[in-house]
């Protein structure tokens, strides 16, 4: 590889199109390194029912931001943002094209757009004043410390409208003053990957639950309750929410199979209309068979515009 000028490469998509095994041929083409844009892989012990990379695929190329926190911790998207600018100026300045790779939204968003997002943990206690409030006198206080940003929260929406009175009684700051965008200058190529029948990332989320299971998520699952407490949050996330109903003994496990591809169908029609909206994304069809030399060649070609 020649030395090139900073830039970033992003495969997104919905759930269960294949974007660990392209970004990994990929990684490999580029000799580069993978950080992950999963909200839920960066949790160490969630490992199957987040569709983690294998062990043996995270040691074929560098990953990065997987298996970085604690199940009971929190991790906002702010210092997700933080953690990946960080690694992708390292590589950049190393003269390297990093990958960003995975299927939540906001979290690439974070990147791309460069948002800017205020630098508040949540605060229990402020937060527990808040709710004891009824949402019109919340929204009535927002008016009246930041009007500005009730032209973009809706009256009834309770979950911003809170984050907002929280973010100005920490920082005596506006919410909508700290707020905006701010992209960076290097060029970023997107690809997505999706596929172009509908039917067939039916069968691939089907199958891939159903491996789930014959590799052990049940047992997962099992093993998480115990240490972790059955009411952990993200016991409450998707696969993980309906084997815990197995295993509380409200449904049996065909049910909660069923239930587990329904509810992926649902997220990765959400995720499709997210990365639908972004006009800047070149498509490649999952199915195709010759899809790592498609999107290897893409990649190719835009790069003969940044080599030195």
């Amino acid at each position: 590889m020649h030395p090139v000028k900073p830039a970033l490469i992003v495969i997104c998509g919905p759930t269960a199109t294949g974007k660990s095994g392209l970004a990994i041929a990929l990684a490999k083409h580029l000799q580069t390194a993978i950080l992950g844009a999963d909200s839920r892989q960066i949790y160490r012990e969630f490992d199957i029912g987040t569709a983690k990379p294998s062990p043996d695929e995270l040691g074929q190329v560098p990953h990065y931001l997987i298996n970085i926190c604690n199940p009971q911790d929190l991790f906002t998207v702010a210092e997700y943002q933080e953690q990946a600018q960080s690694l992708i100026d390292r590589f950049q300045n190393q003269g390297k094209i990093p990958l960003l790779v995975g299927g939540t939204g906001l979290y690439i968003r974070s990147i791309i757009a460069g948002m800017k997002i205020p630098r508040v943990a949540p605060q229990p206690k402020l937060r527990s004043q808040l709710q004891a409030l009824s949402q019109p006198q919340c929204y009535a206080m927002l008016q009246q410390v930041d009007p500005q940003a009730t032209t973009k929260i809706h009256p009834n929406d309770r979950v911003r409208t809170l984050r907002a009175l929280e973010v100005y009684y920490v920082t005596g700051i506006p919410i909508s003053e700290q707020q905006g965008e701010n992209p960076p200058s290097y060029p970023i190529w997107q690809i997505g990957l999706d596929c172009f029948q509908p039917e067939h990332l039916q069968a691939r989320i089907a199958q891939r639950t159903t491996k789930m299971i014959q590799d052990g998520l049940v047992e997962e699952v099992e093993i998480l309750c115990e240490k972790y407490g059955a009411n952990l949050p993200l016991l409450d996330t998707l696969g993980y929410r309906e084997i815990k109903q197995y295993l509380a003994g409200e449904i049996d496990l065909a049910t909660a199979e069923e239930l587990t591809i329904l509810h992926t169908r649902q997220f990765a029609k959400r995720q499709r209309t997210w990365f639908g909206a972004n006009e800047q994304i070149q498509w490649f069809d999952s199915e195709d068979p010759e899809l790592v030399e498609k999107a290897i060649e893409w990649i190719d070609t835009a790069l003969c515009t940044v080599i030195r």
